[in-house]
């Protein structure tokens, strides 16, 4: 049982040792506190190419380890509270980073109306595509057939669909309103039916059935132990306090972030899509470890449920949060797919149901996603 790995676990030392595994959340806050108290001397360094590239990799890699610090403990939640719980904390911490990005990024400076629909496309070409190819190239080069949970991956699989064609496809052929944008009884609607379809799965998941988003023959739990057994598991209350701070340092930081950022896509014409792809790389990368390192000890469900639940949750969550800060302040968000990727999301949908439609995977189901991952990439720079 995921418990008994918890209380197997050394309990941590004193107060030394909590400093020196705890040291990049000194930084992160550190971080946060300079650049709060700098005032707008992060907008001006945009003049100085050194100082802007310097800024620019300070800010990217202490968000980063802000960000892996939070998967960290909320994985030390993990093993206390056992699957399906486990990956629900760790895709829900991330998610939650993923949420306060796009908030920062959208109010910070001016509007950009797709910048929230760039960042949900690139988490889903990233995690179904990048992440899932690999997870499935590596894993099957090490075990061959991988097996998972059929009634589990359809589950996800199934609100996967119906979320990003209502959210990210329905919008380019409404006519209330002009362009591939909702009108404020539409946008309506996708919030509360959004929030309410993640609501559900999230309570068949934990609750009814649970069993269907875990290893045959009950093997998760064992399996969940042995994913963490190098975590130093301390107090439920010790955790919980340290992945809020950790990520009162992400929410600080990634606020700062999206300045540099937007002045990189406007000063090097960076496309657009590539600073979604950044963030979207920077939500993903805890979670991306964790997915491909469960599917090399052919724990593929383990995998399937971080990567896949991840796509979800981004969905699920980030269409509502971003509609409304977008009627709060009035800004207008921009959701509809445009131009060669939108039958990129539609075709990634189709083959990720293919390739979870009969129990097992193989190694060329991995090479296919990670082609369509090529072709998410060539996208960006030659759309």
């Amino acid at each position: 049982m995921p418990e008994t790995a918890a209380s197997a676990a050394p309990p941590g030392g004193g107060f030394a040792e909590t400093i020196r595994s705890e040291y990049p959340l000194l930084i992160g806050l550190g971080s946060a506190a300079f650049f709060l108290a700098s005032g707008s001397w992060l907008a001006n360094t945009a003049g100085n190419p050194l100082v802007f590239a310097l800024t620019f990799i300070w800010l990217f890699v202490t968000v980063l380890w802000s960000a892996i610090s939070v998967v960290r403990h909320a994985d030390c939640l993990a093993v206390k509270c056992g699957e399906p719980y486990g990956t629900l904390i760790l895709t829900l911490s991330a998610i939650a980073i993923e949420v306060m990005m796009i908030s920062a990024a959208m109010l910070h400076g001016a509007n950009n109306p797709t910048l929230a629909r760039d960042m949900m496309f690139a988490v889903i070409m990233i995690a179904l595509n990048g992440l899932v190819g690999l997870s499935l190239l590596l894993g099957g080069l090490r075990h061959h057939e991988q097996h998972y949970n059929l009634q589990g991956t359809s589950a996800y699989l199934n609100t996967i669909m119906t979320l990003a064609v209502l959210g990210l496809v329905l919008p380019n052929f409404t006519t209330s309103m002009s362009g591939p944008n909702l009108s404020i009884v539409q946008e309506a609607f996708l919030i509360v039916m959004s929030l309410a379809l993640y609501g559900i799965f999230l309570l068949l998941q934990t609750k009814s059935y649970s069993a269907h988003f875990m290893e045959f023959g009950n093997v998760g739990a064992s399996a969940d132990a042995g994913d963490h057994h190098h975590v130093t598991v301390r107090s439920t209350t010790f955790h919980v306090v340290l992945l809020f701070l950790y990520l009162i340092a992400v929410v600080v930081l990634a606020e700062k972030f999206a300045i540099p950022l937007d002045n990189a896509v406007e000063r090097f014409r960076i496309p657009q899509a590539f600073a979604g792809a950044i963030v979207a790389a920077l939500v993903l990368a805890p979670e991306a470890l964790s997915g491909i390192k469960a599917a090399m000890r052919n724990q593929l469900q383990r995998s399937v449920n971080i990567l896949q639940g991840s796509v979800l949750a981004s969905i699920g969550l980030t269409i509502p949060a971003v509609l409304t800060i977008g009627m709060v302040t009035h800004r207008p968000v921009t959701l509809g797919m445009e131009g060669g990727n939108l039958p990129l999301l539609l075709l990634t949908l189709a083959v990720s149901v293919v390739t979870f439609a009969s129990g097992k995977t193989s190694v060329l189901h991995g090479c296919i996603h990670l082609l369509l991952f090529a072709v998410f990439l060539l996208l960006i720079f030659s759309p």
